[in-house]
């Protein structure tokens, strides 16, 4: 029998230590002089992989391609096949619990994330993307105009802080490398960096935005599923939910073969 994926207890150190780094990081973000100083470093990073855009083609296509919409949807689809995937991170007859709990923790991300937001513009913190700030910026969708309303080519944005894009991505990461080891686990990371470096080649983010956002908001979120009974609660109840659909499912010819429809 399979051990269980989630503590039933509460892990009072390792909750106190990831939610202290996590409102450390934004506490340092709120500082004035640390916030110019990130900028200022921030301002430093974009243009290094910025510029490269109008001297390289294949850089250009390669981060135009990853900046659409449409794109992320496919992104969104490698993610979980990773996540649902038997034997990977956990044991097959582990992967509803684990797929239940994981949408249950980005529901919290996605409420925090907006209650984050909305304090950081009403105390009149909020800023525009590098793209619209910087001097010198070369931008997708002047280079490509119809990419931008037709396909949703992301290169820019009124209200960058904090990392949409990357919490998500981060919280992901963090939830898989809590399950993985070795190289699984340098796999999990080198794709959330991966997945992350598009809206920062292109400008839609500064990379604090994300190093410094998205890191808090995704190491909240994850120690209060993991370090506390949530994770295992919502997998009891995300199951609960998700077995008859997916019995139904399991019937059908060949997707019945995979993990998250099998018992």
């Amino acid at each position: 029998m399979n051990a269980p994926l989630f503590t039933s207890a509460w892990q009072w150190r390792r909750l106190a230590l990831c939610q202290g780094l996590a409102f450390g990081l934004l506490l340092l973000w709120l500082i004035p002089v640390v916030r110019s100083q990130l900028l200022a470093f921030d301002a430093g990073l974009f243009h290094a992989l910025n510029t490269p855009l109008a001297q390289s083609t294949a850089w250009l296509y390669l981060w135009t391609f990853f900046s659409l919409r449409p794109v992320d949807a496919l992104v969104g689809m490698i993610l979980l096949a990773l996540l649902v995937r038997g034997g990977w991170a956990y044991p097959a007859q582990q992967v509803r619990p684990a797929l239940a709990a994981f949408v249950g923790l980005l529901v919290v991300l996605l409420i925090v994330r907006t209650l984050l937001t909305k304090a950081i513009e009403a105390h009149g913190l909020q800023h525009a993307s590098p793209s619209d700030v910087l001097s010198g910026a070369y931008l997708l969708s002047d280079r490509f105009p119809g990419l931008e309303h037709g396909w949703e080519l992301k290169d820019r944005s009124g209200a960058s802080f904090p990392g949409d894009h990357a919490s998500v991505l981060l919280l992901w990461a963090l939830f898989m490398a809590h399950f993985t080891r070795g190289g699984r686990r340098l796999v999990v990371a080198a794709l959330a960096v991966l997945f992350m470096l598009p809206r920062l080649v292109a400008g839609a983010h500064w990379g604090s935005d994300d190093y410094i956002g998205g890191v808090a908001l995704a190491l909240g979120v994850i120690s209060l599923g993991l370090h506390t009974p949530l994770a295992a609660w919502l997998a009891r109840q995300g199951e609960r939910l998700l077995t008859p659909p997916l019995c139904w499912l399991g019937r059908l010819p060949v997707v019945g073969r995979l993990s998250l429809l099998r018992r």
